[in-house]
């Protein structure tokens, strides 16, 4: 049996289908859920991909992106982010997977999905590869395509003192007059994690730009009133 065929196996015997509509109704997807919660997601996944390991590169990024194209419901999806992390093919994780990232992200265009890749697969690959990276970032930040644009602001969100601020800065202010949520959720989310590592940064750079109330609020979040 192919990896998709007992991944959705493992995903409707783990389901509790009263639980979908709710789901779906959180979440406000268009696709609809099998009703399988995170925690025993994850366990039947970690299963799965144990038993049934793929022996390349190239397997495992058609493995992620059979998953992903021929998802009915939206734990298929998540179970395709899952997969791209995780631990056995971390070493597979180079550039070749930059398309298969963008598609992931451009199609699956919410956070529930974008957020993952853009914080630990993409980020990942800016650390290992930022001569090369880090101009594909510059030119996320530019794109017409909102979840490409969230995906440079929230980049370095684990990278702490490593953060480039200067890249940081050049990522969210093409998006800084967005009046889209989701645009400005991500500007105050990036300047919180970055305010653990310097909030006195922080605190200047928000009070020097135009942000907008939303993504102020976010970022000044965990801070001391000043």
């Amino acid at each position: 049996m192919s990896l998709g065929k007992e991944v959705r196996l493992a995903l409707q015997e783990a389901a509790e289908p009263a639980k979908a509509e709710t789901m779906r109704a959180y979440m406000k997807s268009s696709m609809p859920f099998l009703g399988v919660k995170a925690v025993p997601r994850r366990a039947v996944l970690r299963k799965v991909f144990a038993e049934h390991r793929l022996g390349s590169a190239p397997e495992w990024r058609r493995a992620v992106l059979s998953l992903w194209r021929e998802a009915e419901y939206r734990e298929e999806r998540y179970a395709a982010v899952e997969l791209s992390g995780y631990h056995l093919y971390r070493e597979f994780q180079t550039l070749y997977t930059v398309p298969m990232y963008e598609e992931m992200i451009v199609t699956g265009a919410w956070w529930d999905l974008v957020d993952e890749l853009a914080t630990h697969r993409v980020g990942g690959l800016l650390a290992a590869y930022p001569d090369s990276m880090r101009p594909l970032m510059l030119e996320w930040a530019h794109d017409d395509d909102l979840w490409k644009r969230r995906t440079a602001i929230l980049c370095q969100n684990r990278f702490k003192s490593r953060t480039d601020t200067a890249l940081l800065y050049a990522c969210i202010e093409p998006s800084l007059s967005d009046n889209d949520f989701f645009a400005r959720k991500a500007i105050g989310w990036a300047l919180r994690e970055f305010a653990k590592t310097n909030p006195g940064e922080v605190i200047r750079y928000v009070k020097a730009k135009g942000i907008s109330g939303l993504s102020r609020r976010e970022a000044l979040k965990n801070l001391p009133a000043h």
